[in-house]
């Protein structure tokens, strides 16, 4: 009995990929660098999108200086995929680029309304200085002051 729980001591745990597939986490697994036993999760949303043959053959194909990179794109594209089956990561970076184009918009009213106040022209828009300038445009609903566009 002493030897058993010595030996087990020394044995290290199977990586999260091998532990989910019930099989024996041998030295050269292709999975224990990248899944290791504490993140299982990590193995699981990866297997569900793209099945663990291929991603061993993913993995086995790949330099092994790139396989890192390779299984962080799984994990993120396997995770969008549960929360976006439509559309995956590709809907995380409309989202993200819709934000990006927004915000340049808003940049660019607020860089004018600088260049137009340090000039001395006027007040900023929408500041309720009484500035009519009959030919400016009302940032927020994209209309002239007189109610056309």
């Amino acid at each position: 009995m002493a030897a058993s729980s010595s030996s087990s001591s020394f044995s290290k745990p199977p990586c999260a990929a091998c532990k989910f597939l019930r099989r024996r986490c041998l030295s050269g697994c292709i999975f224990a660098p990248y899944f290791p036993p504490e993140e299982p999760t990590k193995f699981v949303n990866v297997h569900k999108i793209f099945g663990a043959s291929n991603v061993s053959k993913l993995l086995n194909e790949i330099p092994a200086h790139q396989r890192e990179d390779a299984v962080n794109s799984l994990t993120y594209e396997a995770e969008a995929r549960l929360k976006d089956p439509v559309y995956g990561c590709v809907g995380a970076i409309t989202i993200l680029q819709r934000q990006v184009f927004t915000l340049q918009r808003e940049l660019d009213a607020t860089n004018a309304d600088i260049m137009r106040f340090a000039s001395g022209t006027g007040a900023p828009r929408g500041s309720g200085s009484g500035y009519d300038d009959p030919n400016s445009t009302d940032y927020w609903t994209g209309k002239g002051q007189d109610g056309g566009i």
